[in-house]
């Protein structure tokens, strides 16, 4: 199963012909048609997701839910879970919020469930701007987890530290190092484990936090520094004249 806001032209780019499709709001399960989705079945081998971050819901919608919050992330995270059949496997992407907050009874509740419920076995931290291209601006994720559970240790995958943006997109070249090291989820300067109690411990906040991340020195000399700042205020001092400049010919 595929939640997506343009699921015609993902049927169409992978070939799937009879694709059973319905068109309403999942949350709420308003029904706009669903025609096509009659023969679908009620629990899913996969899901693949990409819910909508930081929208809203009405009581409507979290009546639907056994942990009520207006997050739309949080309620899609709910009906994933609910989704899948023992064994099925999910892959969604989800903002960090989601994954650090633990002051929302809401947002701990449903990762306490996807603990217990679904083996949690990748994290990807992404980083910022990996959905500039699509106009989010928002830090986000890679979840990947089992229906079955519960989680005993969470591999995490950190590309957090790679810059991009709309001329330099994320792309599968940046992910060969994670796919490498999947099979065994091997540590690296790039990955690590946690254990559960570990996560359980920290109030269920799933933020990846690299512990073999090497902090970043500046390396330059004090003179280099004052250097810098001499050469940012004469540029400063320009470009005021020029401005006081303009003001005088206006």
């Amino acid at each position: 199963m595929v939640f997506s806001s343009n699921l015609s032209s993902i049927c169409a780019d992978h070939w799937v012909d009879e694709p059973c499709l319905w068109h309403g709001n999942t949350l709420t399960s308003n029904e706009i048609y669903g025609g096509l989705y009659q023969d679908a079945p009620a629990l899913f081998d996969v899901v693949l997701t990409n819910p909508p971050f930081g929208g809203r819901e009405g009581k409507e919608a979290q009546t639907r839910f056994a942990y009520k919050t207006g997050a739309t992330q949080v309620l899609f995270l709910q009906h994933v879970i609910d989704s899948l059949k023992p064994g099925g496997r999910c892959g969604i992407v989800l903002d960090e919020g989601v994954l650090f907050r633990t002051n929302e009874t809401a947002f701990v509740q449903t990762k306490r469930k996807l603990l217990d419920d679904c083996d949690v076995w990748a994290i990807v931290s992404l980083p910022g701007g990996a959905f500039a291209n699509a106009g989010a601006g928002v830090k986000t994720n890679l979840l990947f987890f089992t229906r079955g559970g519960p989680t005993e240790r969470t591999w995490y995958f950190d590309l957090s530290d790679v810059k991009v943006g709309k001329k330099t997109p994320l792309t599968a070249a940046h992910f060969e190092e994670f796919f490498r090291l999947l099979p065994l989820r091997e540590n690296s300067e790039r990955s690590w484990t946690v254990m559960h109690p570990e996560i359980e411990a920290r109030g269920f906040d799933l933020k990846a936090v690299n512990p073999n991340r090497k902090p970043d020195q500046d390396k330059r000399t004090p003179e280099e520094i004052l250097d810098l700042i001499d050469a940012k205020g004469q540029e400063a001092a320009q470009a005021l004249s020029q401005l006081r400049q303009l003001a005088k010919s206006d």
